[in-house]
């Protein structure tokens, strides 16, 4: 089932999230092409629901933790809508045909507890294992750590091996959902 509390908690602080805006790119090579990293924007909407649209339905069915097809507009406006301090999100692009199409995202939001921040990597299905989800996540754990979050926590179906294999790189604990044994939680402390 889609968790949109996950993806829409409201802006608290347009201060910081003003500043989340200003946070500056980062410009990298993945399997030999430029990817930016940067803060999602608000104007983001269309290559954020362009990317939703083009995921493979075994991406969407992993990442929504069921059968979400597309989101609807009100979906997609609260997740583009972060503010940098309860929510943050840091998409990978790539220049197509001379516009700008996302192929990557890592997020959080407010958890359970203050500093505690419920976290999402997606990666576009053509550009998964070639290391991008790694250095999108690296980029949300340095944000967070530098805004005063001291825990990120991922729920996710067990049999997502990808998961699996990025919580382990990034030193994440895991343990079976308390509530669903088809869920694991992953946890890391910062």
């Amino acid at each position: 089932m889609f968790n949109l509390s996950l993806v829409c908690a409201q802006s608290r602080n347009l201060k910081k999230g003003i500043a989340a805006v200003n946070t500056p790119p980062d410009h990298v090579i993945v399997a030999g092409q430029s990817v930016t990293i940067r803060p999602l924007r608000s104007l983001d909407i269309a290559i954020e629901d362009e990317f939703v649209r083009n995921l493979s339905m075994e991406t969407k069915h992993y990442r929504f933790l069921g059968g979400v097809k597309e989101l609807s507009p009100e979906e997609l406006k609260q997740m583009c809508n972060v503010d940098g301090l309860h929510t943050m999100a840091f998409v990978a692009t790539v220049q197509e045909n001379g516009r700008e199409v996302q192929i990557g995202v890592s997020r959080y939001a407010e958890g359970a507890n203050e500093n505690v921040r419920e976290m999402a990597v997606t990666i576009a299905d053509r550009w998964q294992h070639k290391g991008l989800g790694r250095l999108l996540a690296k980029r949300l754990i340095e944000y967070a750590r530098s805004h005063g979050v001291t825990q990120l926590y991922s729920v996710d179906l067990a049999d997502n091996s990808a998961m699996r294999h990025l919580a382990d790189e990034l030193g994440m604990s895991a343990k079976r959902h308390a509530d669903d044994p088809n869920e694991v939680v992953y946890s890391l402390a910062l």
